[in-house]
């Protein structure tokens, strides 16, 4: 970790530092946001490539769920202004489908980007709810009771369960949308048994088991491509899923000590094939946001392995 820390300071974009400091080194969350501010445009959404697959510097739906996402690791509240503008962003973005914010927008193609970040007719289609689902959580997590944002977010949550019980499989990234929307929405299930079509331990149940199914079990497959892993979902000892493929952990536990570099990171396992000298600096980036991720799942299940 010392030696990740002094490269994340070298190459490490200012986010990713303030991220690591307070995982790691009891840093403030108010740095944290400071840094994730400077991707927030006017409209409170975000954009300038905080997702660095793609350098869109106006707001999409897309760079603002990753910034919801850091906002939910360092427990921000719903009076922070920066959240704020994301709710407003959300609740002023139109919808291009029923409980559907757009995953990809057409200017995505104007600036530097990732192949499978290239807008094309349709594109909606190979997303669904990656990331709304998650979205819609935002806006109840954050939104005062009863506001015009938590009716938007259950709202638009109710699409999403209805496609989630009715899939019978669903690409990695989506799913994981799920579980964190699930994850967040655990002191609702109240009123989510309450309003939704289906109760929470029912979607719970589903998702848990589109996981299992989704994972990529041979061991021996793991350094090759872009393959979903037992960490990708399963992030803490907490997890639902982890005593059924505990010893399944362990070995992705292992997979990630084994695959550091003497720089104590990891490398990439994907590329843009184009823009090569964007992706040059994307890299470093990706890089420095794998760091942060891997060290913070290994420090989950420290006490563990202990």
């Amino acid at each position: 970790m010392n030696r990740a820390k002094t490269w994340l300071r070298r190459y490490g974009r200012p986010l990713e530092n303030a991220r690591w400091e307070f995982l790691f080194e009891q840093g403030s969350k108010d740095q944290v946001i400071h840094y994730l501010h400077a991707f927030q445009n006017e409209d409170g959404g975000f954009g300038h490539g905080l997702e660095p697959d793609f350098w869109l510097p106006d707001s999409s739906p897309m760079a603002t769920w990753t910034a919801g996402q850091i906002l939910v690791e360092v427990g921000a509240s719903q009076e922070e202004p920066v959240v704020q503008g994301l709710l407003s962003y959300l609740v002023h973005t139109p919808q291009i489908g029923p409980g559907m914010w757009p995953s990809v927008l057409p200017k995505n193609n104007c600036y530097p980007h990732a192949p499978w970040w290239h807008f094309e007719e349709n594109a909606q289609a190979g997303w669904m709810f990656n990331p709304s689902v998650e979205l819609a959580a935002f806006l109840i997590h954050w939104s005062p009771t009863e506001s015009g944002g938590t009716l938007l977010g259950w709202e638009s949550l109710a699409f999403a369960l209805r496609r989630v019980m009715q899939a019978t499989s669903m690409d990695r990234h989506e799913l994981n949308n799920y579980r964190k929307c699930l994850s967040l929405l655990t002191t609702h299930k109240e009123r989510f048994d309450a309003q939704m079509e289906y109760a929470f331990a029912e979607v719970e149940s589903k998702v848990q088991d589109l996981t299992k199914d989704v994972i990529d079990r041979d061991v021996s497959n793991w350094g090759t491509g872009y393959k979903p892993l037992p960490l990708d979902f399963i992030q803490g000892p907490e997890d639902p899923l982890y005593p059924q493929l505990k010893e399944l952990v362990h070995q992705n536990l292992r997979f990630y000590l084994d695959q550091r570099t003497d720089e104590g990171i990891w490398n990439i396992s994907w590329n843009w094939g184009q823009y090569s000298e964007v992706f040059a600096v994307v890299s470093r980036y990706w890089q420095g946001i794998l760091a942060v991720e891997r060290y913070k799942i290994l420090k989950a299940f420290r006490e563990d392995l202990s």
